[in-house]
């Protein structure tokens, strides 16, 4: 079992990095402006749909068969998680420096970051992100871990 625990601690890892960043895109994206909450999830989509070849979302749950309250990286296994870090990160650096100005630019600059991990994905002749399996909720992961800590003897 020393290879699930190892993806699970992966997984945690890159999700608690996933959501620090993206605090730090939503602020990026901000100053570019995208202030209203519409746009931001528009903008969030046109990242997402450069990663994974125009799906959207929405699209991205329903292909997980995941519920419209349940948070698509809740769901993602460490390689996927990996690559939309790299999708936020990646973008938050290109609107910083090219100064990006207006909802349309910063919709445009965030797909085309998506695409180019797309493709660097394709180019390495790795699965497409949208073709890897559903993982189990992060927040089951966070549950069993916690769980096991409690668990433990105290001389360990």
């Amino acid at each position: 079992m020393a290879g699930q625990s190892d993806e699970d601690e992966r997984r945690l890892l890159l999700r608690r990095e996933m959501k620090l960043h993206n605090v730090k895109l939503a602020g990026t994206a901000r100053v570019a402006g995208v202030v209203e909450a519409r746009d931001y999830a528009i903008f969030q989509n046109h990242g997402y749909m450069g990663l994974y070849g125009g799906l959207t979302a929405h699209d991205i749950r329903d292909r997980k068969k995941l519920g419209a309250s349940q948070d698509i990286l809740d769901h993602m296994g460490s390689t996927e998680l990996a690559a939309n870090l790299f999708r936020a990160t990646q973008a938050e650096e290109k609107l910083r420096r090219d100064r990006v100005k207006g909802t349309e630019q910063a919709f445009r600059t965030h797909h085309e970051v998506g695409a180019k991990v797309r493709q660097t994905i394709r180019e390495l002749g790795g699965t497409m992100p949208e073709n890897l399996p559903t993982a189990e909720s992060i927040k089951k992961v966070e549950s069993r871990k916690r769980k096991a800590l409690r668990h433990r003897p105290e001389n360990e």
